[in-house]
Parts: C-alpha cells; sequence; structure tokens
C-alpha cells in the first residue's frame, strides 16, 4: 500500500481507504459481523482512512463502524465523519446542532476524538447558513479536541471554491470527479495544492455507473452517462476484465490526489480492492474504455441549490 501526504494536516494516508457506507445497508442488506471483518481486513492489509456519516443508513453505519474500531487500537487508524445531514431532505448546519453532532457520533463510534470533520453536502442550503453557523462550530469543536481537521463535502465543485474563497479548511472531500469518465476535478487540484488542502476523492465506480450490478434506482446520472457506462462495462467483460478494477486503478494511479474512498461490506471485496491498487494498469484496455466514454466524459448530475450548480453538464 502507498501513503501520500493529506494536505498541511501532517497525516500520512494509504492511497486507497475505506468508506463505510457500505455499513449502514445503503446499496443492499448486510450482515454487521461480516461488515466488522471488512473493517478489520483494511486495516489488517494497509488502509489507514476510514470515513462514514450519520447519514448513512440512518446512524447504523456509524454504529457498526464503532463495534468494529473498538476491536483495533485507536492509532492505527484515522477517522473521519461527517455532520449537517440526516436524512435524504434532512439538513441543519447550525452551530449548535453540529456540535451536538458530533458528541452523538463519538458516542456510537465509541471514541473521543475524530481526526476529521466534514460538512456534509452543504450544497442543499443556502451558503451563508453555512458560514454564520457550521463553519464557527468547526473551530469550537477543534478547541474541545473532540475534531482535529475539519472540512466539506460535497457534489459541485464549486462547494469547495465558495468554501475556500471564505474560510481555510484543512481537508475537502469530493465525489464521482475523478473516475474514468469525469475527471473534472483536476480543474480545482491547483487551488487546493495552493491553499495546502487536503483532498479525498470519493467513489471511483461513480456510484456503481463503472461496475457490473444493477445500477441503484436512486441513482442520479442522465440515460447518456448510464448507456456509456454500461458499453464501457460491457467491453471491458468481453475482453475478459473487470470494470471496477481498471476504475480502481485509474483512481489510486494519481499522486496528486492522496486517497481514494471505496466502500463494501464485503471482507473479500476490500481485499480484491486492496490487489488491484498494486497491480499495473491495462494501459490497452484504459484507452479503449476511455474512448467509449469520451462523449459523456465530465458530464455530471445536478445536486442541491441552483447557485452551486452553475456550468453543470447533464
Amino acid at each position: 500500500m502507498k501513503y501520500r501526504k493529506l494536505g498541511k494536516t501532517g497525516l500520512e494516508v494509504s492511497a486507497l481507504s475505506f468508506g463505510a457506507s457500505s455499513l449502514g445497508s445503503v446499496f443492499r442488506e448486510t450482515d454487521d459481523a461480516e461488515s466488522v471483518r471488512t473493517v478489520h481486513t483494511a486495516v489488517d492489509r494497509g488502509i489507514n482512512l476510514i470515513d462514514v456519516s450519520p447519514y448513512y443508513g440512518l446512524t447504523k453505519a456509524e454504529t457498526v463502524l464503532g463495534k468494529a474500531i473498538a476491536e483495533i487500537a485507536r492509532d492505527r487508524f484515522i477517522l473521519s465523519t461527517k455532520a449537517g445531514r440526516y436524512g435524504a431532505d434532512e439538513f441543519d448546519f447550525s452551530e449548535q446542532r453540529i456540535i451536538a453532532s458530533v458528541d452523538e457520533s463519538l458516542k456510537r463510534l465509541q471514541t473521543d476524538y475524530i481526526d476529521i470533520l466534514f460538512l456534509h453536502d452543504i450544497e442543499f442550503v443556502p451558503f451563508e447558513q453555512v458560514a454564520e453557523g457550521a463553519f464557527l462550530a468547526l473551530e469550537k469543536l477543534k478547541q474541545a479536541g473532540k475534531i482535529r481537521f475539519s472540512g466539506v463535502s460535497g457534489l459541485p465543485l464549486t462547494v469547495f471554491e465558495k468554501s475556500l474563497a471564505y474560510t481555510e479548511l484543512d481537508a475537502v472531500l469530493s465525489y464521482c470527479h475523478y473516475s474514468l469518465n469525469d475527471t473534472s476535478l483536476l480543474d480545482i487540484l491547483p487551488l487546493l495544492e495552493q491553499k495546502q488542502v487536503g483532498l479525498i476523492s470519493a467513489s471511483p465506480l461513480s456510484m456503481g455507473l463503472l461496475g457490473n450490478r444493477a445500477l441503484a434506482g436512486w441513482h442520479p446520472a442522465g440515460a447518456a452517462i448510464r448507456a456509456a457506462c454500461r458499453e464501457a462495462a460491457a467491453y471491458c467483460a468481453s475482453k475478459g476484465e473487470d470494470i471496477a478494477k481498471l476504475a480502481v486503478q485509474f483512481a489510486t494511479a494519481n499522486e496528486r490526489i492522496p486517497t481514494t474512498l471505496v466502500s463494501t461490506a464485503n471482507p473479500e471485496n476490500i481485499s480484491k480492492n486492496i490487489e488491484w491498487t498494486d497491480e499495473p494498469i491495462n494501459d490497452e484496455l484504459l484507452a479503449e474504455v476511455l474512448a467509449i466514454l469520451a462523449p459523456i466524459h465530465n458530464r455530471s448530475w445536478e445536486s442541491g441549490r441552483e447557485e452551486y450548480n452553475t456550468g453543470v453538464v447533464v
């Protein structure tokens, strides 16, 4: 496993990190004992960053993860969770709620501090609400020793541009913007590097677009994106290859992106993902797949309020 520096935090993070959303039965019904084994397997095989949120499985993911990490020495992993989003349409970025949310997460996670706290999907509320409430909470939580570092997460890249124009952040969590079909995350790398902001990139499979399972009904991608990704997956299969492998290898290869989150509740799957990152990529197949995906390259979908979605190509 390779390790890279996470901005100015001083943290060294594994190139592949563990997203615990699957532990909340977000993608399928999961077995808690198997979920715990998956976390232990990830850490034993070199992954040292684990990310979760109270939103995933409506606190189930945090609860199950808490059981898993209670059996692991705290200095063996870096833990990030989130605050502000608690349901599909439930958001509260007030200072009081963010502080209370961290206390609740600490109990579920059975730990006494969070390494990184992200404000979760801030694009769903007016930016002023975050600026006047949640950002104030982050500093108080640091002073109280409950969190070490803080940042924001969201889908539109404008989330990070707006936030960094307003305040300093230690880290950001972006998803679905550095994958085979969408590398628009590269557009904001100069800004992040200039300010030494740590970057966590999530969902190299674009929330299942670059896989072989049936796509979840809630997936927001439009028909053209879905069709191109299906074609690319089928092409890989025709060559005896798994598009998920290619996607993970592609996402973790870029040294400028410190770590990439993958989510699973299956020990064999996380082991497979770890092994893929250490294998050389098939450059010929990569070129062919990128050509198939070229017509929808950097096309995404809207998320949240209009103020964050200017220029989004759907």
